[in-house]
């Protein structure tokens, strides 16, 4: 199997399938194909593995593509960011963030993990579940804005603001800590908490905050009051 990344701004992978080979993605997640593909639109594992995907931000349902020629088929990004290949035999166990899946080959499984402490779930910015990587193949990710990957020695942490992280590996250990002080908690800007990553293992990390971006997005666009409506003339 054999892809390439194209665009910059809001990029897409495009996978060269042979006879016989398939990938899947969420509902609606293809851009375009060619000719002697099948689709199959199923949960992938059952109605409760696609409901528990569903809790962790992804979709129920699953689409796979299976080639009975040569073909080829395009997944794109939905903002403007970066696509990165990850082999799920170096990283299994990996935990993605809800959103990081764009597509995997047939063979890659992804199952659910439920995170532990109520701290984590409400304030962690990725709610109470996460996917986890399960076996081998490769896995394409979502990136918002540009991907930074770190690799973690062992004991060492990284603080990092909700919502920048996209996936690391099993091997670190993931917390929420509150920020410390009161002028920091309501003057620095960074909010009530952080994310602490505490290695060994290697941390994909995001330069673009979308829930951040969103909201100075709708920081400028005008209220109902702020709208003029104008007159209907009668005739």
């Amino acid at each position: 199997m054999q892809y390439r990344i194209i665009g910059t701004t809001v990029p897409a992978v495009e996978i060269k399938l042979s006879s016989g080979e398939a990938v899947y993605t969420q509902s609606g997640g293809m851009a375009w194909r060619s000719d002697g593909i099948a689709m199959d639109t199923n949960t992938r594992g059952g109605f409760m593995k696609g409901l528990k995907r569903a809790f962790s931000g992804e979709s129920m349902f699953m689409v796979t593509y299976s080639a009975y020629s040569d073909s080829t088929i395009c997944f794109s990004s939905t903002v403007p960011g970066s696509i990165m290949a990850v082999n799920a035999d170096e990283h299994a166990g990996m935990i993605l963030q809800k959103g990081a899946f764009l597509c995997a080959e047939n063979n890659v499984e992804l199952s659910t993990v439920w995170r532990k402490g109520i701290m984590k779930g409400l304030f962690g910015g990725e709610g109470f579940i996460m996917q986890r990587v399960e076996c081998g193949g490769t896995l394409w990710l979502e990136i918002d804005g540009d991907a930074v990957e770190r690799e973690l020695a062992p004991d060492e942490l990284l603080m990092v603001d909700t919502g920048n992280v996209v996936a690391f590996d099993s091997t670190v250990t993931y917390d929420i800590e509150r920020v410390k002080g009161f002028k920091n908690i309501f003057l620095g800007g960074e909010g009530l908490f952080v994310t602490t990553l505490k290695g060994p293992g290697k941390v994909i990390l995001q330069t673009q905050n979308l829930v951040d971006f969103a909201r100075r997005i709708g920081s400028m666009l005008p209220t109902p009051t702020q709208t003029q409506t104008q007159p209907i003339s009668s005739n």
